[in-house]
């Protein structure tokens, strides 16, 4: 069963710094999942480097230029083939 997107859940195909944003949007709100290496029909497209982009994420997370206003940070899920 595929979910949609929606308020909570949002798909990227590929990372970009840029999708700092959405996560802090939903470390600020009610929360969300952005789930990196799926399009927006849902399906799994994969995610190149995707150990080394779990490994970078936390850093990118912490030293973000949009504030993030919690201290735990949210749990990435980077998708891969």
């Amino acid at each position: 069963m595929s979910m949609f997107e929606s308020q909570n859940i949002e798909y990227k195909s590929a990372w970009r710094d840029e999708y700092l944003k959405w996560i802090c949007g939903f470390a600020n709100a009610q929360g969300g999942t952005l789930f990196v290496g799926k399009d927006n029909g849902g399906n799994i497209v994969g995610v190149k480097n995707a150990k080394k982009l779990l490994e970078d994420l936390p850093n990118k997370m912490r030293f973000s230029p949009f504030p993030l206003h919690t201290n735990t940070f949210p749990q990435p899920h980077v998708l891969h083939r």
